[in-house]
């Protein structure tokens, strides 16, 4: 055997991996930054600036004065505030239980038991009504619940709703708002869901029928928890949207001829503080209510769903 002595600066030299055409670091990062500028310029103006300025008037009284907490304690002690916020919250137990069940079981039917041509169809017809725009679809939604003019009139008679003022009664406002909210945005939801669902494996799918799993259980125990994050993703934001609900209930009350309050949401609160009584400071404090709920909200889940985890190649 013969041994071949090597000069150690030719071989470090051959050893090191060629850089030829190799771009500089900073060039294949830059086109990132690009990327972000845009939404970052506009989450600032749209986004942090306006909670800044909110979190500013919040705590201080009209003529710029520090005062502490005194806003927060001030609309807390409001008696429309807790009606306003126990409103909110049963209409999100409605609203994102049912959100959360019927989207991911439709998008797990539409995967696994229509065929593809029936549901790429379905799944159209799901989002046309997303593509009203809110006010557009609470109009439509007066006309289907008027029982003298909606083709659902029978129904609403059978049920005891046989005025348009009987079927707009502050105690139903809850479900209302929870079946326009479910029209108009679940169909997007579903086709999310449907997407999250392809990303799946087949393999996974295979073998989980090989193993003798039905459509059922392959649906509970492989395709709904392998999507977890996306359905945390989509209760997060659902829920972020709720809390804002504004329009819906405001034309409500409008439609109704005053019979719903007008202090409703949390929202319609904000806004009366801030043009009708023109206090904006109270306003700012309602405001930062909804924020820390929200953010508390997402906090829980997305700890409790590890969302930001990356997942091992």
């Amino acid at each position: 055997m013969t041994l071949v002595a090597l000069d150690p600066a030719t071989s470090a030299v051959a050893s090191r991996p060629s850089r030829r055409g190799a771009k500089p670091r900073w060039e294949g990062g830059i086109a990132s930054y690009l990327f972000v500028a845009g939404y970052t310029v506009l989450l600032a103006a749209f986004g942090i600036f306006p909670t800044g300025y909110a979190l500013y008037l919040a705590f201080t009284n009209d003529r710029g004065q520090f005062v502490g907490f005194n806003q927060f304690s001030k609309v807390a002690g409001d008696y429309r505030f807790l009606p306003a916020f126990e409103n909110i919250a049963v209409y999100l137990i409605l609203w994102l239980v049912m959100l959360v069940v019927m989207t991911v079981l439709t998008a797990v039917a539409l995967r696994s038991w229509v065929r593809p041509g029936l549901s790429s169809l379905l799944r159209f017809l799901y989002y046309l009504p997303g593509a009203l725009a809110g006010v557009a679809s609470v109009l439509v939604w007066l006309f289907m619940l008027d029982p003298s003019v909606s083709p659902a009139g029978p129904l609403l008679r059978a049920i005891g709703q046989d005025s348009f003022a009987a079927t707009l009664n502050p105690s139903h406002l809850p479900i209302i708002l929870f079946l326009i909210a479910f029209w108009t945005g679940a169909g997007g939801w579903i086709v999310v869901m449907y997407g999250a669902l392809n990303n799946i494996s087949e393999d996974v799918l295979e073998a989980a029928r090989m193993d003798g799993a039905g459509r059922w259980k392959t649906a509970w125990h492989i395709q709904i928890p392998m999507i977890r994050k996306w359905i945390t993703y989509m209760s997060i934001l659902a829920f972020a949207a709720g809390t804002q609900l504004f329009v819906e209930p405001q034309l409500l009350q409008t439609a109704s001829l005053g019979r719903v309050s007008p202090t409703w949401s949390p929202n319609q609160l904000a806004y009366v503080y801030a043009f009708q009584q023109g206090d904006f400071n109270g306003a700012a404090a309602i405001s930062i209510f909804l924020l820390v709920l929200g953010l508390v909200c997402a906090g829980v889940l997305v700890a409790r769903s590890d969302l930001f985890k990356l997942e091992e190649q």
